[in-house]
């Protein structure tokens, strides 16, 4: 079995011009989006259909999202732990962890990564909160939290979608997954406490436990992570590497779409009636998430590519630049100020921005992968998450 499964792509996201053999070094001629297939193109009505399910849900059926709310796990609700678990496992499971090496060899990778993240992305959220709301306090502080919560879920989807580089996203997120134990209290204080009063702002406090942020980390990152390596491990050792990429990873692959749609659709049922009474208030969260996610993306792609890194990893850098742990955020704001609270709003805001636009930008990565020649694209594996056939 050779780096380069024989396997036929078909479904989601295939690309024809890889379908004809491994990658060459060179990208695709021609727009890849015009040759993706009619399911590729509609993903994003799935995804608007998902959300606009949960909202007519979450409005229409009294009680539905106090229901579900009460199911809890990590104060966060169950049933979305549950779908976040399904749509992870999957990509996770086909992670080749014996590669792992070379990701965590690119140190302007991972140097590029927690700048990023940890440095770059909170002080751009604590800017546009302050920018854009600055006579809304509440509102103001959930989405300074958003920009603490640095993605470790869904990311994994959008980089997958996008072909971006499946290693280097399981070893950023973990590394993202340390630094949330780590930095994230300090950094609530430093963004809500500290900074404000020395640029004579109205301060805001955060309490959370560090047991808490690992707790949360654990669930939606340890078991998925944990689950996915011990298949590979345990598939390979039964079957060979040859019949677990072509014949498991197929059938397991589609549950990661619908993992990700049922998440939508508790998510958004959770606070579908917050979010449809609240119109002028989501206008205003929303303006400051989308320059958010426009910037942090559009220049970690950028930087990804001033830096000589090819479009696969810099497509995965630019991703978990861009993605927020709204899990996380949304429970730390009910936590700390109460599921009826402005932070929480602002928090649930945050995946209904960005879930439409991070999918746009899936469709913006694959048609700018030209900008990127000579660049070896891992992603030559074709088939995509949702429907699960994998050229690993």
């Amino acid at each position: 079995m050779t780096s380069e499964s024989t396997a036929t792509p078909a479904g989601p996201l295939a690309d024809p011009a890889a379908a004809a053999g491994p990658a060459t070094g060179a990208a695709p001629a021609g727009p890849v989006v015009g040759r993706l297939s009619r399911l590729d193109r509609g993903l994003p009505m799935w995804i608007l259909a998902a959300m606009v399910t949960g909202l007519g849900l979450g409005s229409l059926v009294p009680g539905l999202g106090e229901a579900l709310a009460k199911v809890t796990v990590a104060r966060v609700s169950l049933p979305i732990a549950l779908g976040l678990l399904v749509m992870m496992y999957p990509v996770l499971a086909k992670v080749r962890y014996d590669r792992l090496d070379t990701v965590t060899g690119d140190r302007r990778l991972l140097v590029s990564s927690l700048l990023l993240n940890w440095v770059v992305g909170p002080a751009v959220m604590f800017a546009l909160a302050w920018g854009f709301l600055p006579d809304l306090p509440e509102y103001r502080t959930g989405l300074i939290i958003v920009g603490l919560a640095r993605c470790i879920a869904m990311v994994i989807i959008w980089n997958d979608l996008a072909r971006g580089d499946r290693e280097a996203a399981a070893v950023l997120v973990a590394l993202n997954s340390v630094f949330q134990v780590i930095a994230f209290s300090a950094l609530g204080w430093f963004y809500l406490s500290v900074l404000p009063g020395w640029l004579g702002l109205r301060t805001a406090g955060l309490d959370i436990s560090m047991w808490e942020i690992a707790r949360s980390v654990l669930i939606f990152l340890g078991i998925p992570l944990l689950a996915g390596f011990a298949t590979r491990r345990l598939g390979e050792k039964a079957r060979g590497r040859e019949w677990y990429e072509s014949r498991f990873v197929p059938r397991i692959g589609p549950f990661a779409l619908y993992g990700l749609l049922f998440t939508i659709v508790v998510l958004f049922a959770l606070q579908g009636e917050t979010v449809i009474s609240n119109p002028l208030d989501v206008m205003r969260i929303a303006a400051p998430l989308l320059v958010y996610f426009a910037v942090m993306w559009t220049g970690s792609m950028a930087l990804g590519r001033a830096i000589g890194l090819g479009y696969a990893r810099a497509t995965t850098l630019a991703f978990t630049a861009a993605g927020n742990n709204f899990e996380l955020a949304i429970a730390v704001a009910i936590a700390t100020f109460g599921a009826a609270s402005g932070q929480a709003l602002a928090g649930v805001v945050g995946p209904l921005i960005e879930v439409p636009v991070l999918v746009g930008l899936v469709y913006v990565a694959l048609a700018t992968r030209r900008l990127f020649p000579g660049s070896p694209v891992p992603a030559a594996r074709t088939a995509a998450v949702i429907e699960g056939t994998a050229r690993v």
